[in-house]
């Protein structure tokens, strides 16, 4: 932070050594003489130095000076510590030694995983070759009944997992599954060829504009989901930036914001800068998000709620800023989407945080999730036309003929959107408030039970669905463990080390909340009872991370991971 703001503070003493040296005329005499002795000393001193020589380190000097300049302020997506550091770890990593211990620890703890979670069942069928002949339809299903029963999975009907199916009742399914069958074969890129599914996308993105208090200029498309929304929305914020004339815009979000934004960033060019949070309430105050906005800063991010703890941000605080400095406010609410809107008319007093808030200029949220539709759907919404504009691509020059897509994919899956509108047609309003109704009351009563178990705390002020917690008193990671024993799936933590449960629907099933608390409570008082019991699988990984000062270690992990999901056959990887 010092590094990123020095350009604006380095100014200051210069102006305050000239008025000193403009009000203080003494001062400004042997200033002058001070001035002629080094110039007489450099002229006397020069004489002894060769001329090509002079030319030479004057040449070194400005060269030197442009690289570090370069290399504090240049068009980097990563700031100058964060480039240092990873330099550094790379030459040590360099050394032998170094590279087999964080090897050795880095293989065991994959090896870990993957006999957890991705080693072959008994009986496991593998299909890596196209049949000879093709399989009729009775045959496809026969197989497919194999893979439900040899690999099974959670038990997510029951309530037992976190977020991941957000509804999941028969009657839901059936009307979305009917709705799919109909529309399976349409594209809306083809909109002349599909105009009932150009129709249904705009009534889609209608209806959210209207649940999120858009204006008369409000807009915005559908996407296929949370980080494709968040993705649209920065890419139109470089586009403004680079009209005027950011050569690397960047976004300001606090660190709890949705990775989403290091996506956007890795791909559009873009520099996230991440700004720290209160270690207690989880949110990021006005004042400190003001110490990180520059010149160069184009978007300021909020969520509502963040995904980690389930705490909103200051979202009005955050916009003021955003329209006090001239630049843009993107909140993130795909997790929140479908709760947030409906809260206020559900019983709960929330803050403001969609357009009603003056200088939110976009939003994000997950018809997917609280929306209940089924998987691949969301939308962004903008407060003006020429926001959505920027998101909107073109090529003009292509052989094919001009073509022009909204999103990211060209070819988009018709029957995703009919079965989205399908279902915010099936649920209405009232559904929606009644849902969120049910969904932030299990979730309170879960954050109550979770307080009333010694040795566990909740992180900050949950004020929708999620609910985090952590400890003080063991390593918590081993507390996700042993409810994974009892059938529960839930997700860890980091910096601090925690673990949340996002409510859905099916939690709100009668008994499925107490039961939660209670196997937390006997999970809690047997980790205490065995205080040295080892973390396996995933807290395993992230005790590893946290023991090794190089953080891109963990990027390492993140990438076998996805090599382990990717595993077709039932060969090891890591041992």
């Amino acid at each position: 932070m010092a590094i990123l703001h020095l350009r604006r503070i380095a100014f200051i003493p210069l102006v305050v050594f000239g008025y000193y040296l403009w009000y203080n005329p003494p001062a400004f005499k042997e200033f002058q003489r001070s001035v002629y002795r080094l110039r007489k000393w450099a002229n006397d001193t020069g004489g002894l130095v060769e001329p090509w020589l002079l030319v030479l380190l004057t040449s070194l000097t400005v060269i030197l000076g442009m690289k570090t300049y370069h290399f504090f302020y240049g068009p980097f997506r990563h700031g100058a510590w964060t480039r240092i550091k990873r330099t550094f770890f790379y030459y040590m990593r360099l050394i032998p030694f170094v590279e087999r211990s964080i090897q050795k620890r880095l293989r065991k703890a994959m090896a870990d995983v993957e006999r957890e979670s991705f080693m072959p069942k008994p009986n496991e069928p593998f299909n890596t070759v196209l049949p000879k002949k093709g399989w009729d339809q009775k045959h496809v299903t026969e197989e497919l009944d194999k893979y439900d029963a040899v690999l099974g999975g959670a038990d997510w009907q029951s309530g037992f997992v976190s977020g991941a199916v957000y509804n999941g009742s028969s009657e839901l399914t059936e009307l979305s599954t009917s709705i799919y069958k109909r529309y399976a074969w349409t594209n809306p890129l083809h909109a002349d060829m599909f105009p009932q599914i150009k129709k249904m996308e705009a009534e889609v993105v209608a209806m959210g504009l209207k649940i999120f208090n858009g204006g008369k200029d409000a807009c915005g498309t559908m996407t296929t989901g949370g980080t494709e929304s968040i993705l649209m929305a920065m890419r139109s914020y470089r586009e403004m930036a680079f009209e005027r004339g950011i050569e690397m815009p960047e976004i300001v979000a606090p660190v709890t914001a949705h990775c989403a934004l290091d996506k956007a960033a890795d791909y559009f060019r873009m520099k996230l800068i991440r700004v720290p949070v209160n270690d207690k309430t989880f949110t990021c105050s006005y004042r400190v998000m003001r110490r990180y906005i520059t010149s160069s800063t184009i978007v300021l991010v909020g969520s509502a709620p963040q995904y980690p703890h389930g705490v909103i941000d200051p979202i009005e605080a955050f916009a003021k800023l955003a329209k006090y400095y001239g630049i843009y406010m993107h909140v993130d609410c795909c997790l929140g989407g479908f709760l947030a809107p409906f809260a206020e008319k559900a019983g709960f007093n929330i803050p403001v945080f969609d357009f009603r808030v003056k200088g939110v200029t976009s939003i994000s949220a997950d018809t997917h999730k609280y929306g209940f539709s089924p998987k691949g759907s969301s939308l962004v919404m903008y407060s003006g036309r020429k926001l959505r504009l920027k998101q909107f691509f073109t090529a003009t020059e292509w052989p094919g003929g001009a073509y022009a897509s909204p999103t990211m994919p060209g070819s988009r899956a018709g029957a995703i959107i009919a079965s989205t509108w399908a279902t915010m047609m099936h649920f209405g309003e009232d559904g929606y408030i009644e849902s969120t109704r049910k969904i932030v009351s299990t979730a309170q009563k879960i954050e109550s039970g979770l307080r009333n178990i010694p040795g566990l705390y909740v992180m900050g002020k949950p004020e929708l669905s999620v609910v985090a917690f952590g400890t003080k008193d063991f390593n918590i990671y081993r507390l996700t463990a042993e409810m994974k024993k009892k059938g529960w799936h839930l997700c860890d933590l980091q910096k601090p080390p925690g673990v949340h449960i996002a409510v859905t629907m099916l939690h709100t099933q009668e008994g499925v909340a107490e039961k939660f608390v209670v196997d937390a409570r006997q999970c809690v008082e047997a980790i205490k009872k065995e205080s040295n019991g080892d973390v396996s699988g995933m807290g395993a990984l992230y005790g590893l991370s946290k023991g090794i000062p190089d953080q891109s270690v963990l990027s390492e992990i993140a990438l076998s991971f996805l090599e382990l999901i990717y595993k077709a056959e039932g060969d090891s990887l890591f041992f």
